[in-house]
């Protein structure tokens, strides 16, 4: 198979990675939630760290549900999507320093490296909202965690992750109904 038709397999067999997203959306809920609740604001970063743990084991879960192939196996590119998933463990570092350095801003860091690392996925799925959202996700971050409460942060992405999820849905629907 050529590039072109790996990435259209990728895209097709996986989706366009519908799962993560969609287990993204239940991530930023649990966040929400630890965000408003009355916990110190170390505390809270603390625990938005462990919200993501769940992350994988949240997104298998899904793709059976659904019906998506988890591992993709047979298609080279899948490894590449496993790289620009783990290149975001990388610059969750950042995100470290600045739990102890300005806590109040970490969520803000937190929400920028998860809407950047998306980018690469726009290439791999041909996907016009991985790209769109890729941008506007760490400037929107960016803004909003300057100028409000984290908590108003959380609420945005976890609406923007449901949009998302709508956006890929209708993504791959439009996809299968062209072959």
């Amino acid at each position: 198979m050529e590039l072109d038709q790996l990435r259209d397999d990728c895209a097709r067999r996986q989706k366009k990675g519908l799962h993560f997203i969609m287990a993204s959306v239940v991530i930023w809920g649990m966040i929400l939630a630890v965000h408003l609740s009355k916990l110190t604001i170390e505390q809270k970063n603390l625990i938005t760290f462990c919200c993501s743990a769940v992350l994988f084991p949240l997104a298998w879960g899904l793709s059976k549900v659904f019906g998506i192939d988890f591992e993709g196996k047979g298609n080279p590119l899948t490894k590449a999507g496993i790289l620009f998933s783990i290149n975001q463990m990388l610059y969750i570092l950042i995100a470290m320093w600045v739990y102890a350095a300005v806590p109040e801003k970490m969520l803000m860091v937190y929400a920028m490296i998860f809407g950047a690392h998306l980018m690469p996925f726009s290439w791999l799925y041909k996907s016009k909202s991985y790209l769109v959202l890729s941008i506007a996700i760490p400037i929107a971050a960016l803004v909003l965690g300057l100028l409000y409460p984290p908590y108003l942060l959380a609420v945005v992405m976890l609406a923007t992750e449901a949009v998302f999820s709508v956006c890929l849905y209708l993504e791959c629907k439009k996809a299968a109904s062209a072959e």
